[in-house]
């Protein structure tokens, strides 16, 4: 039988997800099963000496205490629940040797604080890291919901956790009581980070929380400035992708009016 290219592709994304599943449980089954000094060695040997250094350097710093088990996989980054003090941490750990570092070169060179980056992995991967964490600190300052950063170093973040004894739901998993009450909320904070000169960039029911019906945005790694030249469409995009979300939820958001209101 001769597969067509879609086909083809549907199946190596199944095979792909299939791939993180079995990788998270693998990684579930190792923290609940061992010890702490055992589950450290275990980390130890799957990470490569360079992201050891890195976190012993944070946990040094008191960024967090232990790690504690895997939230997720994603496309550059391995997710982790870790312990700190009383409460629970995020740190995120972007892989440095399997990224496509091609595609975070071609999103992050427009970006006028990073003219000066070459088209080299681990420059690319760690400036990646350093413009998440900078674009997380502006938004704070910015007063809307997001995770707050607690520590970074070359190719680790640690952010607060959103969530009371679990990390809470992204939207699309956990869709509002009152759609148009979140819906203006959502927009709300995108034109309070338009207005201070930030644009989210890869705004989408996957990457906003929804916590105690409060919508809380994550991933910052795409955030860009509004000076940055294809701002106005990654803008466009978020506002779109939003309304889009939301109209499926019968509530009317209208593309046009929405993106004036964030512009305005």
């Amino acid at each position: 039988m001769v597969l067509n290219n879609d086909i083809f592709a549907k199946i190596t994304i199944f095979q792909t997800s299939l791939n993180k599943l079995f990788i998270t449980l693998f990684f579930y089954s190792l923290m609940v099963t061992l010890t702490y000094q055992e589950r450290f060695k275990t980390i130890k040997g799957v990470f490569d000496e360079f992201t050891n250094r890195t976190l012993f350097i944070l946990q040094k710093k008191g960024c967090f205490d232990k790690l504690v088990s895997p939230i997720a996989i994603g496309k550059e980054s391995n997710v982790f629940l870790a312990s700190r003090n009383d409460s629970q941490v995020i740190v995120k750990i972007y892989r440095i040797q399997n990224a496509n570092f091609s595609k975070m070169f071609s999103y992050i060179k427009k970006d006028p604080r990073y003219g000066f980056l070459k088209n080299q992995r681990r420059q690319v991967i760690l400036s990646w890291a350093q413009r998440e964490y900078k674009n997380l600190l502006k938004a704070n300052q910015l007063k809307i919901n997001i995770p707050k950063v607690i520590g970074w170093k070359n190719h680790i973040l640690v952010e607060e956790m959103v969530g009371d004894a679990n990390p809470a739901l992204r939207l699309k998993d956990s869709p509002p009581k009152n759609p148009l009450a979140m819906f203006k909320e959502i927009v709300t904070g995108i034109r309070t980070l338009y207005k201070g000169g930030l644009i989210h960039g890869d705004l989408s029911p996957f990457n906003i929380l929804n916590f105690q019906e409060k919508p809380y945005f994550i991933d910052f790694s795409q955030a860009t400035i509004t000076k940055t030249p294809n701002s106005e469409e990654l803008l466009q995009r978020d506002v779109k992708i939003i309304c889009n979300f939301f109209n499926k939820m019968n509530i009317s958001a209208n593309f046009k009016q929405t993106f004036l209101k964030v512009t305005k």
